[in-house]
C-alpha cells in the first residue's frame, strides 16, 4: 500500500499491472461488467435524478488495476459499450470517453494500493461527480449548442442529490469485496 499516489513506486507499480494477465482479464470482465449493470433499470430518486451501477464496475476496476491499466479499460469499456449498444441513438464523441477515462483516473488515484475509508469513497465519488458535471455540460454544449451553465446547473443538482446514496453503495461494495478480492491475490 502506498500512503499517496505521488511516488515513482506507486506509478511503477500501476504500469506492471498491463503485463499481469490476471488483473487484464479483471479488466476484461469489468468491461462485460459495466454492459450488464447497463441493462439494470436505474433508480429514481427525487428531482429527476436517478441511480445507475456502471460506476461501480469503474470503481472497482480503478481500486484493483490501478491508473495505467485503469485508463485503458475506461477506453476499451466507454468504446465497446458505445458500439455494442448502438449508443442510445446518439453519435459517438470523444468527449464523452474523455470522461470516462478521468473518472476511472480519480478512483485510482483514491483507491488502488489505498486502505478504503468511507471519506475516501466520498471524495473520490463527488471528484468524479463534479467532473462529470462540467465536463458532461460542455459536451452538451458543443453538441446541442444549449448554454453550458443552464445544463450544468441542473445536472449539479441531480449529481448532488445522487452522491450520498452512490457513497454509501460503493462503500458497501467495497467492503464487501475486499475480503474475496484479497482470497483471489487481487488486491492487499
Amino acid at each position: 500500500m502506498y500512503p499517496h499516489p505521488f511516488s515513482v513506486g506507486y506509478w511503477r507499480t500501476a504500469a506492471n499491472e498491463l503485463k499481469d494477465v490476471r488483473k487484464l482479464t479483471f479488466a476484461a470482465l469489468c468491461i462485460a461488467l459495466c454492459m450488464a449493470l447497463a441493462a439494470i433499470p436505474s433508480v429514481p430518486l427525487w428531482g429527476g435524478a436517478k441511480i445507475t451501477w456502471g460506476f461501480l464496475a469503474r470503481a472497482v476496476c480503478a481500486w484493483v488495476c490501478g491508473p495505467v491499466l485503469g485508463v485503458v479499460f475506461a477506453v476499451a469499456e466507454d468504446l465497446l459499450s458505445f458500439f455494442i449498444t448502438g449508443g442510445g441513438g446518439y453519435p459517438f464523441f470523444p468527449g464523452y470517453t474523455l470522461t470516462t477515462m478521468l473518472g476511472v483516473f480519480v478512483y485510482s488515484l483514491f483507491f488502488y494500493k489505498s486502505k478504503i475509508t468511507f471519506g475516501r469513497v466520498f471524495w473520490a465519488k463527488l471528484l468524479t461527480n463534479i467532473q462529470n458535471v462540467t465536463l458532461g455540460a460542455l459536451w452538451m454544449a458543443i453538441l446541442s449548442g444549449k448554454a453550458w451553465y443552464v445544463t450544468a446547473s441542473g445536472s449539479a443538482i441531480k449529481n448532488l442529490i445522487c452522491l450520498p446514496f452512490q457513497a454509501i453503495l460503493l462503500y458497501t461494495l467495497f467492503t464487501t469485496l475486499r475480503p474475496v478480492l484479497v482470497k483471489a491475490r487481487l488486491i492487499e
